[in-house]
């Protein structure tokens, strides 16, 4: 995401920026669900109960600009930026800091060392937010900075076996209600669910439910907020595309809509764009938000994105709270300021819920690093980099990070 107090280099306003396989739900035995022991004790062996649910979460996927360049069926590369007029500049510049890619790259070369850890984790559901609009549209909003990706590049997400993009976010309507109802089409005809944007209100506000095995369920609730740069006008209304805006005391509609939902054994997610995109501070606005939809409307999960980085994590009522996921896939590689940040130190974050108990039993994350438009497992000093800083924030919230194998690192609580 990327909003107009942000103006930089490469972001306008600063806004952002193999074996294919059918996604799907696989159900009962062909998934493992890692598990951990109850009281939030990190563990680094999973544990086979069937009766856990584990889910993929992530932070903002931006598969246009410079990463739609080096897929087999680019866009029109012209960009309508004040600090750029091709996307095929930022390809050059990631070549520039890392090397040639050896264009066009496969659709699942951009999920690099990812894959490895969704096969060894296998989790349930694969849940991201998809930051980009999949569309051939030309109707371009002058916003700063415009993410497109090409309908026939829907592959690179479809090789990771997403089962849902959120679109609650500041980019998926850069190509106007056009490009965004043909992203709505492109996802559903690839089998991909979505919530957060719409053809009209009761659309953008419909929750995803992603039906797993033995009468299990996810819903997933998407929402986005102006803080996160979202133009108030993008609000979807009665017989007008868009997103899902949260509104003033939307916690009491919310819960609403949840326990005429929600039965016994559901796990309930609220996937947020919220925020700035640079700094570790969580507004109060956010945590007394995240703690209502927690308290009051049942959420059992609360997704948090926008911030270039990822932030601190809560436990509340054994409920996890992810304030901030930060990037997971971009084309902001070479592009000089916020360095201190290390926004291409990426994480894959693991969240193991016990649907029964309604309680979080484990959340593991794996750094990562992106370089060329591909994620790779993070180096032990990047790693370690990463660990310190968000066990500072983590530090905050009552919770701490433990070393797991292989530089992966677990969430304790209480």
């Amino acid at each position: 995401m990327l909003h107009a107090t942000d103006a930089r280099p490469g972001h306008g306003t600063f806004s952002r920026a193999s074996t294919l396989a059918a996604p799907g739900i696989l159900a009962g035995p062909t998934r493992s669900k890692p598990g951990a022991p109850a009281g939030g004790r990190a563990s680094d062996a999973p544990n086979q109960n069937s009766n856990l649910l584990t889910l993929f979460l992530c932070g903002d996927v931006m598969t246009g600009r410079g990463v739609d360049q080096v897929l087999p069926h680019p866009s029109d590369p012209r960009l309508h930026e004040s600090f750029m007029d091709s996307a095929l500049g930022y390809v050059e510049l990631a070549e520039r800091a890392h090397g040639p890619i050896a264009r066009p790259v496969d659709f699942a070369y951009i999920w690099g060392d990812a894959l490895a850890e969704l096969e060894r984790v296998r989790p349930d559901v694969r849940i991201i937010n998809l930051e980009t609009s999949v569309t051939r549209s030309e109707d371009w909003v002058r916003k700063g900075i415009n993410y497109r990706m090409r309908p026939e590049h829907v592959p690179c997400l479809t090789a990771a076996k997403i089962d849902c993009c959120v679109l609650a976010n500041n980019h998926v309507l850069d190509w106007g209600t056009s490009g965004l109802v043909e992203t709505l089409e492109t996802l559903r005809k690839a089998n991909l669910k979505t919530a957060g944007a719409g053809r009209d209100r009761a659309e953008a506000e419909a929750p995803a439910i992603i039906e797993l095995f033995r009468e299990r369920r996810v819903a997933l609730f998407s929402f986005g907020s102006v803080t996160s740069g979202i133009p108030p006008d993008w609000a979807a209304a009665e017989g007008k595309p868009g997103v899902n805006l949260l509104e003033a005391g939307r916690v009491r509609k919310i819960a609403a809509s949840v326990k005429r939902l929600k039965r016994s054994g559901d796990v309930v997610v609220a996937s947020i764009h919220w925020g700035p995109n640079w700094g570790y501070e969580i507004p109060r606005e956010q945590t007394e938000l995240a703690h209502g939809l927690i308290y009051e409307a049942g959420v059992d999960v609360v997704h948090g994105h926008s911030s270039h980085h990822p932030k601190g994590i809560e436990v509340y009522r054994e409920k996890p709270i992810l304030y901030g996921c930060g990037d997971f896939l971009d084309d902001n590689e070479g592009i000089a300021g916020y360095e201190q940040f290390r926004n291409d130190l990426v994480l894959m974050y693991f969240v193991t819920i016990d649907p029964a108990a309604g309680r979080v039993v484990r959340l593991e994350m794996t750094p990562l690093r992106i370089e060329r438009f591909q994620l790779d497992r993070a180096s032990e000093v990047d790693a370690r980099w990463l660990r310190d800083r968000l066990a500072r924030e983590c530090a905050k919230l009552g919770t701490r990070l433990e070393e797991g194998a292989d530089d992966r690192f677990t969430l304790g609580w209480g």
